[in-house]
């Protein structure tokens, strides 16, 4: 048994359903696979012991997706980088990571595809069929750009990916040693000025910027 990546793609868009009764034939349409395919998929997934079924259709084991998503995707699924072309934006560059990150003035990971209005640096997709799939279901686009956070983004966004994926998943976010929830969005900078009173001493002042 060895788990595919389209296998991964299998159990967040059952996460993003929630946790409803689905069948095979309509969750293959939804990701533009065949039905053979989400079958085998499912199986391996199972074997894996990410997810179980029980009455003809089952829920991923949260904890133990959360663990190979934290742990193991960005290792067993590096994505391939291209150069600039038009697409569909992921990682960093795509809901939610794209409210608390925001734009970095460089051109953005995006999965290739004809029907993208982006233009930016090619991010591979865990699956072919990823851009179609995502544009069927906005809460597995943002599931699948999570991952794509987590697979090729920097310290910061695979962090802040994590904590977000948890959330979704319904998993603990881990803690820090002090007890706290680790990662926390950046701040926004402050320019510090210096502003002398009438009594000749300093005073601070602080700005924010925007």
């Amino acid at each position: 048994m060895s788990l595919k990546p389209q296998d991964v793609c299998i159990l967040l868009k059952i996460v993003a359903l929630g946790r409803v009764p689905w069948s095979y034939g309509p969750l293959a349409y939804e990701l533009a696979m065949s039905a053979s395919e989400v079958h085998a998929g499912v199986k391996r997934a199972m074997e894996a012991g990410l997810m179980r079924l029980d009455g003809g259709w089952g829920y991923p084991d949260a904890a133990a997706l959360e663990e190979f998503l934290a742990h193991g995707v960005r290792y067993a699924y590096a994505p391939e980088r291209g150069g600039l072309t038009r697409g569909i934006p992921t990682s960093y560059a795509a809901p939610p990571l794209d409210r608390l990150l925001g734009a970095n003035g460089e051109p953005p990971p995006v999965w290739p595809d004809a029907e993208g209005e982006v233009r930016g640096y090619a991010f591979s997709p865990l699956y072919k069929s990823v851009p179609q799939a995502a544009r069927r279901d906005p809460r597995l686009y943002e599931l699948l750009a999570l991952v794509d956070a987590i697979r090729g983004g920097d310290d910061l966004a695979r962090s802040l990916a994590l904590r977000e994926l948890r959330m979704r998943l319904g998993v603990a976010p881990a803690q820090s040693e002090d007890g706290k929830n680790e990662v926390q969005p950046r701040p926004r900078a402050a320019a510090k000025m210096v502003k002398r009173g009438g009594n000749g001493k300093e005073g601070r002042v602080y700005r924010r910027r925007h």
